[in-house]
């Protein structure tokens, strides 16, 4: 071939690949309005399950029937910051930290031994940009020399339940209430590096977990909500409508929270009612969750409604009661509420549902209440418009890449470079710091992953379930393997608000 032919081709491909492109940017418009979106009261399903299979409801208390305004963090981090200072011993110049609503996300890892706060993947990638010293993000090329890469080995990765061991030196935080905790690790160890203090991240990270247990343990917490309870308990969740209308439909119901008696009663009677316990076949406080699906040898004891513990052998778990403590094993033996008949409900993907799914067989809920949040965000025009032609640059890559003349391949790599500096953009849409809980870039981040794998279903609130009757059956949408062609139906049932009841 001459070379005025081998110019004529590459000129030919040239203009094909900018072709492409031009169509691609006409038909992002269209692409972009007729993207549907999405109800955030939709309850989305992981696998296929059926209410009317449903005989049993179970809930935990805190983030799944009683939901908290952000005036609780903000307590939990004063109190937590104040007893660093007054028991600890740390520096009187802390107290000029507040809390930090917005800058960190549920299901983070933390980096024990480094003290570095990070997002990663389901295949244990770090998410760049995402890495954070204190309050400042950390360059990613001190990153991935930190690390010698992205990866994060498993054996350094955090145990089943998400915590730091002496094998194990990254925690994750998948408890709502860990959110003032990354924030707190965060202001401390930001005040210790502006101010050139030598300091250990790992007495750091224990003095910290240590001051933000004292918060729930010694019920400083629980005091403050039960004496301003306005302030502290959502009441528009409709957790009460939720609970009558399973009661109504003759389902039975039990509650099991690591809460104590008093806190559950007092944000019940404000959620539910006075008359919350009638609507309960069974009710257990101080579960001490996960433990309480594991461990065999702790029985369960009666409270008296002034807290008062009884010493009578349980033979029975009766309506009305109050229980503490206790084992799961004793608790399918006195009720017989085995297997898939069961649907629990909880916040905490470990220490609420993986157990139970695992072992059990249960059915599992999740309440995830950042949902709401993500979903009014992927339903604006702005985050349609970025998401599809982020994918239409993806597949003009990866259309385009085949041809390795100079001029298309200097196409590719300036797509390649536009791909790269929409990332960030992507991130920062949802949060500034550590982007959606959701998502990593292209790939699920490890909390979607576990979630994914422990829940059947999952929601932002209990509410949902007002959208649905009690014969519904969830499916989880068919999305193609790798392997698999795509099928594109002509609607996507999916993506369509809860369906209508009569």
């Amino acid at each position: 071939m001459s070379r005025n032919m081998i110019l004529s081709v590459a000129d030919d491909m040239l203009k094909h690949a900018i072709s492409v492109n031009n169509t691609a940017q006409q038909c992002l418009h269209l692409l972009v309005m007729s993207t549907s979106s999405v109800d955030p009261d939709t309850i989305f399903a992981n696998n296929e399950m059926s209410l009317r299979d449903i005989e049993i409801y179970g809930f935990d208390y805190d983030y799944t029937l009683a939901f908290y305004s952000s005036h609780l963090h903000t307590l939990i981090f004063n109190i937590a910051r104040d007893i660093l200072i007054t028991n600890h011993r740390y520096p009187e110049g802390l107290r000029k930290y507040e809390y930090i609503p917005d800058f960190a996300v549920r299901g983070l890892h933390y980096d024990v031994q480094k003290a570095l706060l990070m997002k990663i993947d389901a295949f244990h990638y770090i998410q760049l940009g995402t890495v954070y010293r204190g309050l400042d993000p950390v360059p990613d090329e001190e990153v991935i020399a930190m690390y010698e890469g992205s990866h994060v080995p498993l054996e350094i990765m955090s145990d089943f339940y998400g915590k730091s061991t002496h094998e194990h030196t990254m925690k994750q935080f998948m408890d709502i209430f860990s959110l003032p905790e990354m924030t707190l690790l965060s202001c401390v160890n930001d005040f210790f590096m502006r101010h050139n203090i030598d300091y250990e991240p790992v007495h750091l990270y224990k003095d910290v977990k240590e001051a933000i247990r004292d918060v729930h343990v010694k019920g400083i917490m629980y005091r403050a909500v039960e004496a301003d309870t306005e302030k502290y308990i959502c009441y528009g969740e409709q957790s009460h409508a939720v609970l009558r209308k399973l009661s109504a439909y003759g389902k039975k119901m039990f509650l099991i929270t690591n809460s104590p008696f008093d806190f559950v009663n007092r944000g019940m009677s404000y959620i539910v009612g006075e008359d919350w316990r009638d609507l309960f076949d069974v009710v257990i406080v101080q579960a001490d969750k996960p433990s309480f699906f594991n461990d065999r040898r702790k029985p369960f004891r009666r409270v008296t409604d002034k807290g008062a513990l009884l010493w009578d052998r349980i033979h029975r778990l009766e309506r009305g009661q109050i229980y503490k403590q206790g084992n799961l094993y004793e608790f399918l033996r006195l009720t017989g509420w085995r297997g898939s008949k069961v649907l629990y409900f909880g916040d905490h993907i470990y220490s609420d549902l993986a157990d139970l799914t695992l072992k059990h067989g249960w059915r599992t809920g999740a309440i995830i209440p950042e949902l709401r949040k993500e979903i009014k965000i992927m339903n604006t025009q702005q985050y349609a418009h970025m998401m599809t032609w982020l994918q239409a640059l993806t597949g003009l890559i990866e259309q385009m890449q085949v041809h390795r003349d100079p001029a298309t391949q200097a196409v590719v790599e300036e797509w390649i470079k536009e791909r790269e500096a929409m990332k960030p953009h992507t991130k920062d849409i949802f949060n500034a710091q550590f982007g959606s809980l959701f998502r990593t870039d292209h790939n699920p981040t490890y909390f979607s992953r576990r979630l994914s794998r422990f829940a059947d279903i999952y929601m932002a609130t209990i509410s949902c379930l007002l959208n649905y009757d009690l014969k519904h059956i969830f499916f989880p949408r068919r999305t193609p393997l790798q392997h698999e062609a795509l099928f594109r139906p002509e609607h996507d049932p999916s993506a369509s608000s809860p369906p209508l009841q009569d």
